[in-house]
């Protein structure tokens, strides 16, 4: 608790005192001629009154003076003002002492749901470690390093940026960031992110990011903003506050005063039944359990490694139906090697690797790495002379004399070279020498391990459908989709294709309030990704204008997460509506029977706290999320 809280506690508990004090000694006979004194009688009970519903009194008011009173310390204080006006001390004392122990306890909860991803806020570095000219490290704020700086990163401190390792080796602490909880190893010459924790060693890193671009930064902001962004759930309960609560005290006004002008009985009577309909309606148990349903379900998703822009995007999820994926770098580790050698008869193996890395040697295509990477052994570049690329088909270069070819089919047909056509799934790489066809290279990118279960799980989770969109050629994607067990698969697409493609699948919807998620990785999926009704992008790996347009972001790029965060998602919705149900349920069914007078004023103080107390606890499941 904090030190508010404590302070709120300790005053319930002295009211709490004062009122079972006064109630025994009222009941019990003591001191008659107090307790048969009506004023004495008030002032004796105004004490725990005041002690526990001061600020709420305070707070009414001061919503009468800024024209905005109807709001639920306006009906406490309306509701209690009404009791003791019946002489009806004890209820009243009871009604604003039970309100102030829900409020209290609403307090707790929401200060447990933001603990739950506090430690989320926490990877903020405090401070960097900047080398200077002369070899020593001067303290520095990470905001003040600049791109190019080079800092030292000591064990056990947090990286301040992100940046390249310069020297040094370590394991890395991700939790924060990733929500895995096994160190990652990192070593020279690899990227590292901020908000990870150096384990063990000496880091040098050289800042590639400034501190406001940087994946701390980006993190932080994302969870700041995340609450301003309400689900319609949220929004609804809103609005539906904004209304109810007129309309509420429009009806107990009504209550008190027409039926004894058109019955002729007691006004006492009905004005009684009126402060009893006004606690009744009160309606803070959907007011807070609801938004802190979205917030433990955001909380719940940060735990996972998920980082979910606004309790919007996660109620969409929640009502997701189709999945569409980029493929490389998504479903596919997005590094090529090679797969198969198929030599033509009577050609070496060892040739055809040889003449194929030869003329790759120039090349910076991720392709042409797993070449030089299959073939395994030092090449002598310069044996290599007049290298051409033909664009769209492939390389030609000369060797000691050769013209060694390497492309594709179109390459081969427009060099009149006749070769055998491979239609095995992966890109297809045909060497030539000379005049002469070698054979072909088969290069495939690896599919990430994951993956199938991934899609296996989202099934599981209620997608209905799951689709693939490429540039890659059709026989490499069909494959993938087969192995992958998905549902569609579209290749040879452009950036703009996919973004038809998606609004396509739009209107393809199954049903009116399903939703439509792609996942992707790339700075040209950063369209596609703003136009699904959920963007969702790789965060390790993924570029920044994927990550900036998406909704959802996945830390450590493991698909496994997002059927993970699928579940937590379809749970908050359904314990946010479970809440809605029930509240509304037992609000208007003692709402019924206070106005007909079968309900007294400790029936309405369970219909407003105990209902409050009731979905709140209901809602705090979201915090236990596995």
């Amino acid at each position: 608790m904090t030190n508010k809280q404590k302070k709120e506690r300790n005053r319930i508990l002295l009211a709490a005192f004062f009122f079972v004090l006064l109630s025994v000694a009222e009941h019990a006979g003591f001191l008659p001629v107090v307790f048969e004194n009506r004023w004495l009688k008030l002032l004796l009970y105004l004490i725990p009154y005041l002690i526990v519903g001061l600020d709420v009194v305070k707070g009414a008011f001061r919503g009468i003076l800024n024209k905005d009173p109807f709001d639920e310390a306006f009906l406490m204080t309306l509701a209690t003002f009404g009791a003791f006006a019946v002489a009806e001390d004890s209820e009243a004392v009871a009604v604003m002492l039970f309100y102030s122990i829900g409020e209290l306890f609403q307090d707790v909860a929401v200060g447990k749901s933001r603990r739950s991803i506090k430690a989320l806020m926490e990877i903020a570095p405090e401070y960097a470690n900047l080398l200077q000219p002369d070899g020593s490290a001067k303290t520095v704020d990470p905001s003040e390093l600049q791109v190019g700086d080079v800092i030292l990163i000591k064990a056990g401190e947090k990286i301040p940026v992100d940046g390249l390792v310069l020297e040094g080796s370590s394991m890395l602490d991700t939790k924060a960031i990733t929500g895995e909880s096994v160190p990652r190893s990192i070593k020279e010459g690899e990227q590292i992110i901020s908000g990870c924790i150096n384990g063990e060693g000496l880091l040098r890193v050289r800042v590639e990011k400034a501190y406001e671009d940087s994946t701390v930064a980006r993190v932080l902001e994302m969870v700041e903003n995340a609450s301003e962004k309400k689900s319609r759930t949220e929004n609804f309960i809103t609005r539906f506050a904004r209304y109810y609560t007129p309309i509420v005290v429009i009806s107990a006004l009504v209550l008190a005063v027409l039926p004894p002008i058109l019955t002729g009985t007691g006004f006492l009577t009905w004005i009684q039944r009126a402060c009893t309909f006004l606690v009744i309606s009160c309606p803070c148990a959907l007011v807070i359990s609801v938004p802190l349903s979205f917030f433990g379900g955001i909380g719940a998703a940060s735990r996972q490694g998920v980082l979910v822009k606004g309790s919007n995007y996660l109620e969409a999820l929640g009502e997701m139906e189709t999945l569409v994926s980029d493929k490389t770098g998504t479903l596919t580790k997005g590094t090529f090697r090679v797969t198969e050698v198929l030599p033509q008869e009577g050609v070496d193996r060892a040739l055809l690797l040889e003449t194929a890395a030869l003329a790759e040697s120039f090349s910076d295509h991720p392709i042409a790495g797993s070449i030089r990477e299959a073939y395994g052994k030092q090449l002598e570049s310069g044996l290599v002379s007049d290298t051409k690329n033909v664009s769209g088909q492939g390389v030609i270069a000369m060797a000691e004399g050769h013209r060694l070819l390497a492309g594709n089919g179109k390459l081969m047909e427009a060099s009149g070279i006749s070769y055998t056509p491979c239609d095995q799934p992966g890109t297809v790489v045909y060497v030539a020498r000379d005049q002469e066809f070698l054979g072909a290279l088969v290069i495939s990118d690896e599919i990430k391990p994951e993956a199938k279960e991934a899609i296996r799980e989202l099934k599981q989770a209620g997608v209905r459908r799951t689709v693939m969109l490429t540039g890659d050629r059709k026989e490499a994607a069909e494959a993938v989709c087969r192995e992958l067990g998905m549902d569609q698969v579209f290749s040879g697409l452009l950036p703009a294709d996919k973004v038809t493609k998606v609004e396509e699948l739009l209107s393809q919807k199954e049903t009116k309030k399903g939703r439509l998620a792609f996942v992707g990785d790339g700075i040209n999926d950063a369209p596609v990704l703003s136009r699904a009704d959920i963007g969702i992008a790789m965060g390790s790996l993924g570029s920044d204008a994927a990550i900036e347009a998406a909704d959802v972001v996945i830390m450590d790029d493991d698909l496994l997460r997002l059927p993970a965060v699928i579940r937590i998602a379809r749970k908050t919705l359904g314990i946010a509506r479970q809440n809605i149900v029930f509240a509304l349920f037992v609000k208007v069914l003692v709402l019924i029977l206070g106005a007909l007078g079968l309900a007294n004023m400790w029936a309405a103080v369970f219909a407003d706290v105990g209902v409050s107390v009731i979905c709140i606890i209901n809602s705090m499941r979201m915090l236990r999320v596995k």
